[in-house]
Formats: structure tokens, C-alpha cells, sequence
């Protein structure tokens, strides 16, 4: 066990409004079990995750919300918290939002905050959707191809040629105006009229659109990779995993994961963060293609959902990494690990009910993991929410989950026509009879028809809160 000084606060950032967001409450655990003192600048007391034993408070975000181009109201906030707590902490920033954000006001900062050097506005350069497309080009790091249209006629002419369906991404997510109607960070678009018509909103999203080629998703397809770094650049923690389950079903977040060493993965990704110089925590997602190249499709500048899946043989991750280069510790060597698996309890379930299925049995051609005791191999799989040592955040969210997927469960039905009721029954009552195998691309009269992509999926989301 090597040694760690708890002598330095911390502060989790989290600027959206997840109240299901396990990430956080995975941070909370991670630092509270060291003894850390940990405090959680969240918005409305942090959900479930205020409930954490190990949480020392939870302070309000910025009154008013916050723009991440003018990020002076988040400056004052975490200059109360400072305040208030009397002395110096570590800085960890949990969303993208916060990330750009506390990057454009560092600087005022650093006699309060110990937080990753990331100049150049880096944050919000790699989380742009096009600058990271950009970026890929310009070192060969494989990426979907991609194109940013320069008109409405541009658009459609480019979905034609990529090939339709084409994902739509906004370059920069974060500033879409909440509420408006028809705008997504992401969209499947299935027709040339469509693109051309999501181009002619890009004033009303705040920034360009790009459109890229679509990989299709399957058993297989879904990785991810988490990694702390220190100055230039250099990996302090790192693995690759892959999606076993996600919600929403093919498209979502990690619902389970596995920790699997793939060296294109792990290559791809310390390249990447080599080249720029990358400080801090960050968290990649790559989708295989037809021809088994990795591709990555979104840069996260901070910890992913699931970090705490890539924990090692001592107990360290990627959050304790951070923290103990932030205040000037040496970092162990990490050892083991891989072939751990995490579990987003609510989500998996969801997912299994939604995919009928579970996941997968590990192929021959994955690393099996060394044998070991029952209460070891119990040790190998993270809950994201249930802890035998901090249990009531476990239970306030499934009390929260339950009783919020009740109420829309009743408004959705209550808002459907009867036939919509019928089908909604039928989806509950007789869960085999939908898993019928189909010829694909046959309707049931016969007629030729296209595949329906995943975002398309026919089923309701009763249960889901995004």
C-alpha cells in the first residue's frame, strides 16, 4: 500500500443537472476513503450523491446557471467555497462544462485551487467536435470522416456523398440553448432535406454543424479509454475498456463495462495526449468499424462516468492519481486490474430490459482473469451506486429513480393514443414475443424495407431521464 497525504481538500465540480450522475459520487468515495477532505459544488445538493457519507458538504453552484463564455459567476462561486473552507484544495472538474469553464478562469484561481495546467483554452479546443476532427487529421489519430458544411446546400450535398444515415453533431454542445425543440448534441439524419434544414438553425445552436460517416454499432463496437496525466503529456494511470451495455440502448453511456487492454485503443489515445501535452483527466470513446479500425468520436477533458471501473490491484484510479500529483505526492507504479467490470445498476437494468439481453460471456480471444476467491472475484466488479460501506446513496437513488420513472411511465401512457397504449402493454406483458427473429430488411408483409438505426427504436422510454 503506498502512501497517501489526505492533508489537502478537494472539490468536485459538477456544473449539469444529472441528479443521477455516479461519476461524482464515484470521486466522492474514491478521495473520502483516503480520508480526504471532500467537498461538491453541485446544483440542488448533488441528488443521491449529498447523501455520501464521505462528503464532507455541498455547496450551490453559480446563481443563475452559468455560460461558459463568460465564466466570471463561476469564478465568484468557487471563490465563496474557498472561502469557506479555509484553505487551499484540489480541483476536480466532473462535466464538460465545468472543465472549459474552470480552464477559462484558472488563472484567478491558482492561490485557492490546485488544478491541471491546460493552456490555450484546451479544454473546450478538444471537446469541439470539429477542432478535434481537426486535430485527428493533423497527427493520424483514425477518425469517422467528417465534414463541416459551409451552406445548407454544402450540408445536403455532403450527407449524399458520406452516405445516408450521416450523424449531425453541433461542434460545441454546450451551447445549445436548453428547451429548444428539435436540437440535440447528436442526430441521426436520414435525409438531405434534414441536414440542409439542421444547417439553417446553426445561429440558433450557438455553433457549427459537422456531419460524419456512420459506423454502426454492434457486440463489439463500444470502447472507451481513461487516463491521468501529468505535465507533457506523460500517463500516470491509463486502460482501455469496452461497452458491454449502454443506455440509451447502442448510443448511450457506459451502463457496464470491462477493463481490456487493446494496444490500437491504448495507442490511439497516449498519442493523442502526448501531442497535447495533455494535463489532467480524460475520458475517450472510440467506435470500431467494418474493417476493425478504432475510431475515436468524442474527447471528454475530464473523468468518465465509469473511471472508477479502471482501478487498480492497490486501489488506485484515476481520480487519486490526480490528486496526489496536484499536491506534489509521487504516483505508485500501477499494477493489475484489467478484467474488471463496472456496474451502472439503474442504467444496466434498463439497458438489459430495453436490448433483452445481458452482457456477453467474455469471448476466447479476451483475457481471462487470474483465479481467485469468491470474495476477490466479488472485489473485481464496481457498482457504480451500491457500497456496503455508504448505502444511502444507493438508496435515495433508486427511491428517486423508481418514483420519477413511475410519473413519467403514467404521463407518457396517459399522453398516448389508445393504440399506443396497447403496444406499451404488449411491450410489458409479452417481452418474448418482441425478441422474434426477423429477416432482416423484410417487413412482415414482405415489402423490402431499410434497417431501423438504434436512435430510431419504435419502443417507449418510460423509464428514462435525460
Amino acid at each position: 500500500m503506498h502512501a497517501f497525504a489526505n492533508h489537502v481538500p478537494a472539490v468536485v465540480l459538477r456544473l449539469d443537472r444529472n441528479p443521477f450522475h455516479h461519476g461524482t459520487l464515484g470521486a466522492v468515495r474514491s478521495l473520502g476513503r483516503k480520508g480526504v477532505e471532500v467537498h461538491a459544488v453541485v446544483e440542488a445538493g448533488g441528488g443521491p450523491m449529498g447523501r455520501s457519507r464521505y462528503l464532507r458538504s455541498a455547496h450551490p453552484g453559480p446563481v443563475g446557471g452559468l455560460d461558459p463564455e463568460t465564466p466570471e459567476a463561476l469564478l465568484e462561486c468557487l471563490t465563496a467555497v474557498s472561502e469557506r473552507i479555509g484553505r487551499p484544495a484540489v480541483l476536480i472538474a466532473m462535466d464538460d462544462l465545468s472543465a472549459i469553464a474552470v480552464s477559462r478562469v484558472a488563472p484567478a484561481l491558482r492561490d485557492r485551487f490546485r488544478i491541471p495546467h491546460q493552456p490555450d483554452n484546451l479544454p473546450a479546443r478538444v471537446a469541439d467536435k470539429a477542432e478535434l476532427s481537426r486535430l485527428c487529421s493533423r497527427w493520424d489519430v483514425p477518425h469517422p470522416e467528417t465534414v463541416v458544411p459551409a451552406s445548407g446546400a454544402e450540408a445536403a450535398e455532403a450527407a449524399w456523398r458520406l452516405g445516408l444515415p450521416v450523424i449531425a453533431k453541433w461542434s460545441r454542445p454546450w451551447l445549445l440553448p436548453s428547451g429548444a425543440d428539435g436540437l440535440r448534441s447528436t442526430t441521426l439524419v436520414h435525409t438531405t432535406a434534414e441536414a440542409r434544414r439542421l444547417y439553417e438553425r446553426s445561429a440558433e445552436a450557438g455553433s457549427r454543424l459537422l456531419l460524419q460517416r456512420f459506423l454502426p454499432a454492434g457486440p463489439d463496437t463500444d470502447w472507451f479509454f481513461h487516463g491521468a496525466f501529468t505535465r507533457g503529456g506523460r500517463p500516470l494511470l491509463a486502460g482501455s475498456g469496452r461497452k458491454e451495455l449502454s443506455w440509451p440502448v447502442r448510443t448511450g453511456l457506459t451502463a457496464v463495462g470491462r477493463w481490456l487492454p487493446d494496444p490500437a485503443v491504448e495507442e490511439a489515445a497516449l498519442h493523442l495526449a502526448e501531442r497535447l501535452g495533455y494535463q489532467g483527466i480524460l475520458d475517450l470513446d472510440f467506435r470500431r468499424d467494418e474493417r476493425g479500425v478504432f475510431r475515436l468520436v468524442d474527447f471528454n477533458p475530464r473523468p468518465g462516468a465509469q473511471f472508477r471501473l479502471f482501478t487498480d490491484a492497490a486501489g488506485l484510479d484515476v481520480v487519486q492519481a490526480m490528486y496526489l500529483d496536484l499536491t506534489g505526492q509521487r504516483v505508485p507504479q500501477p499494477s493489475g486490474g484489467a478484467g474488471r467490470m463496472f456496474v451502472a445498476e439503474n442504467y444496466a437494468l434498463l439497458a438489459a430490459v430495453r436490448g433483452r439481453s445481458l452482457p456477453r460471456r467474455r469471448p476466447a480471444a479476451d483475457p481471462a482473469p487470474p483465479k481467485q476467491g469468491p470474495a476477490a472475484e466479488r472485489a473485481r466488479v464496481e457498482a457504480a451506486w451500491f457500497a456496503a460501506d455508504d448505502v444511502r446513496p444507493f438508496l435515495a437513488m433508486l427511491a428517486a429513480f423508481l418514483g420519477r420513472g413511475a410519473a413519467k411511465g403514467v404521463r407518457v401512457l396517459r399522453g398516448v393514443p389508445a393504440q399506443g397504449r396497447r403496444t406499451a402493454r404488449a411491450v410489458v406483458r409479452a417481452p418474448r414475443q418482441r425478441g422474434r427473429e426477423q429477416q432482416p430488411g423484410v417487413t412482415p408483409a414482405g415489402a423490402v424495407s431499410r434497417p431501423v438505426p438504434p436512435e430510431a427504436s419504435a419502443e417507449p422510454d418510460e423509464l428514462v431521464t435525460r
